[in-house]
């Protein structure tokens, strides 16, 4: 084993390399930038062009292994090793030297990594595999160039080698974090779906899809879901769930095959293996990091995240646009980045650093430690970038002698219910439990809310409590009731969203009456025991109402012939409505229409009821009714109906009846018209109250004698009002 740092010239005497027609036994290594340069006739200089290697820089360091009197066994082994890579050989290996990044040389054929590129002598053309360029070269020259779809071929001394795009290996995406095949690094910094591996040939795609969790600048993949374009699709899930097209699935540790794809589950996470088109894939996924392994695959019809983890914007799979939205959350004072750097490099140290040589730490200490200065270190945060590190080296069967045991690993927190999609599982006071999206808490969070604001309808009212936020807030929500605590909430078992509803006449309801506004007001609290000695849970008290307000004030005219009028009323969501009609009967079964012949002091019927009122709580009450010749309700002249609730004395052909005593009431008066008026229309308006019946007389006190009187037992506030129109 040799050191190799900058500027390190090393000598193989015993095992030379045979590079394009030239044989040598002495290479010169440097370190520049982002690249480690490998060359056979003196130091890389960026003006010169010598015979090079170029390799990804290792920081500045590596180490040279060399095998230079392989015996019978080791020289068949890495001959079949090769071999079953792909990679011609003509006879048996007797030596052989590698990097510890890249294996460069094996006796007489020289084997390249695809993301290698290098140099050949002056008067040559240089090969860019980056372009998924390829050659026909000799000893000497280059004979022509192509894409990599048919491969060129080289015969450097006689050995012919393949060099073609190469899918090969492991795919990592752990929190926001894509680790791709060829081992660069990007994150994902909103929360869409993307695609981590599509093959334009088949149409298979592999998407994950990122949400937040804490923060609402920091995204997690969330779940996979494996699109196969003729056959069902298959969604891994958070909690190690699993459904196949859409249906949930039971999985245990035997293996049980969907539509070709084997799935199986142990307590680590849910595995997916199937082929494709000859390919075989491994998908692994344990709610918190995915990771996918090709065996090999020669295709270049491959896109996605896992090819070019830089390729997000090509890769982001259409969607709700507001995914794209970004935000910026109140740095984490309680974080030091410095602590965390020295966290994450526990992969360099024993026992992760045994598998060093096979598995490249960096893009998952970077992972660690770009995540971890942002986000807090919480929900076995940490660990899962172990793991992920872990699961590599598993795959190269480097077995890490009980890694958890020296990095303090704690499993992996599952929820026993299954969170909804607002939530995710994590830690809640020491107890795992779904907990709430940054994204979707804050619009309660910011106003300082545990839910939405107050339903009203048809005479009930109804509020919705977020359980993650209960939970967050250290409220048991099975110790919640009304005013009445027989009246207890609802869970969802699916949205976990808690439900208290009530009428206008149960649970415990207050009515009350201000400005002929009627409320009713209940409130979520919690429930006080006389036999509790001690409490673990906050005290809640959340006062919600809804009200019937007065009626707008209605300035709409309509003439008799058109029937009948009816407005709508609505305040906080409760609605109501409110309606006029005129007959020619005192048992109002004739309707006067278009077509009815009403005549001067023919007597007619004027019906005034409400529909979406409690009859039991609150009643109507017509506070006065009166008449003008223009459609104004405060024009000149103006004829009394009604006063103070009692027909007008004045008029002995008025009459009042069931005023105040349920929702409708209606009276009768003989049609007039106004005298010296060109004008035959005549404008009738009505003002209404609304009373609580409780503890209240809402039936106006008038004598026999038709005099009014003033009733002093039911509130008088802000009245109604509504118009009518005939014509004469």
């Amino acid at each position: 084993t040799i050191y190799i740092n900058n500027n390190t010239q090393v000598q193989t005497n015993g095992c030379s390399i045979s590079y394009y027609g030239q044989e040598y036994s002495t290479f010169y290594t440097n370190f520049t930038g982002e690249d480690m340069f490998i060359c056979f006739n003196g130091y890389y200089t960026p003006d010169s062009n010598r015979d090079c290697i170029k390799a990804p820089n290792t920081e500045n360091r590596t180490f040279l292994l060399l095998y230079d009197d392989l015996d019978t066994n080791s020289g068949t082994f890495w001959t079949n090793l090769f071999l079953s890579e792909g990679i011609p050989i003509t006879n048996n290996i007797t030596c052989i030297f590698f990097f510890t990044y890249y294996i460069i040389k094996l006796f007489s054929a020289l084997w390249y990594n695809p993301s290698l590129c290098f140099g050949v002598t002056p008067g040559t053309t240089r090969q860019d595999l980056e372009t998924c360029s390829s050659m026909t070269c000799s000893n000497s020259s280059i004979a022509s160039m192509e894409t990599c779809s048919p491969p060129g071929q080289c015969d450097g001394n006689g050995i012919t080698k393949m060099l073609m795009y190469t899918l090969k290996g492991l795919c990592t995406v752990t929190g926001p974090t894509v680790i791709d095949f060829s081992e660069q690094i990007n994150s994902v910094s909103d929360r869409c779906e993307y695609s981590l591996l599509h093959d334009q040939s088949t149409g298979f795609s592999l998407k994950a899809n990122f949400l937040e969790r804490r923060r609402r600048d920091v995204s997690f993949v969330d779940s996979l879901t494996l699109d196969f374009s003729d056959s069902d699709d298959i969604q891994l899930l958070q909690g190690h769930r699993v459904k196949v097209t859409g249906s949930p699935v039971t999985l245990t540790s035997s293996v049980q095959t969907f539509s070709g794809v084997d799935l199986s589950k142990d307590q680590t996470g849910v595995t997916a293996n199937f082929s494709l088109d000859g390919l075989s894939m491994s998908v692994f996924f344990d709610g918190t990091t995915a990771q996918i392994y090709l065996n090999k695959s020669n295709s270049l019809t491959y896109e996605g995240l896992c090819v070019d983890s830089s390729s997000s914007s090509s890769s982001r799979l259409p969607s709700n646009s507001s995914c794209q939205d970004q935000y910026v959350d109140t740095g984490d004072d309680t974080i030091d980045c410095a602590v965390v750097t020295q966290q994450c490099s526990i992969l360099k140290s024993a026992p992760f650093s045994s598998c060093n040589l096979y598995v490249d730490p960096e893009p998952y200490i970077i992972a660690c430690r770009s995540t971890l200065c942002k986000y807090p270190s919480v929900d076995n945060l940490r660990c899962q970038f172990l793991e992920a590190y872990a699961k590599a080296c598993e795959k190269k069967q480097v077995d890490l002698q009980n890694w958890w045991t020296t990095a303090q690993y704690h499993p992996e927190l599952i929820c026993e219910d299954k969170c909804s999609d607002h939530e995710f599982c994590g830690d809640i006071h020491g107890n795992t439990d779904c907990r709430c999206r940054a994204i979707f808490a804050s619009q309660y969070t910011e106003q300082n809310r545990l839910g939405g604001p107050t339903v009203c309808q048809d005479n009930t009212a109804s509020l919705t409590l977020v359980g993650c936020l209960l939970k967050e807030k250290s409220i048991d929500y099975t110790h919640l009731h009304l005013s009445d605590q027989t009246c207890t909430g609802v869970m969802d078992p699916d949205s976990h969203m808690l439900s208290f509803s009530f009428s206008s006449d149960s649970c415990g309801t207050e009515v009350k009456t201000n400005n002929s506004q009627v409320t009713f007001t209940n409130a979520v609290m919690t429930r006080n025991s006389s036999s509790d000695v001690i409490t673990r849970h906050d005290k809640v008290f959340i006062e919600f109402s809804c009200s019937h307000p007065k009626p707008q004030l209605q300035n709409v005219a309509f003439k008799i012939i058109d029937n009948w009028f009816v407005t709508f009323l609505q305040s906080g969501e409760w609605k109501y409505s409110v309606t006029m009609k005129a007959y020619s009967d005192a048992a109002h079964t004739q309707l006067l229409d278009p077509k009815s012949d009403i005549r001067l002091n023919q007597k007619i019927w004027i019906v005034l009821e409400t529909n979406g009122l409690n009859k039991d709580v609150v009643s109507v009450v017509t506070d006065s009714c009166w008449a003008t010749s223009e459609d104004s309700p405060n024009s000149t002249p103006r004829y009394d109906l009604i006063r103070d609730g009692c027909a007008n004395a004045d008029d002995g052909t008025v009459n009042v009846m069931g005023n105040g005593e349920g929702t409708s009431n209606s009276f009768s008066f003989n049609m007039f018209e106004f005298s010296g008026k060109e004008t035959s229309e005549v404008y009738l308006h009505c003002q209404l109250q609304l009373c609580v019946k409780k503890n209240n007389n809402c039936v106006p006190g008038c004598s026999f004698a038709g005099r009014r009187r003033r009733s002093l037992r039911y509130r008088r506030g802000a009245p109604a009002l509504i118009s009518m129109v005939w014509t004469h």
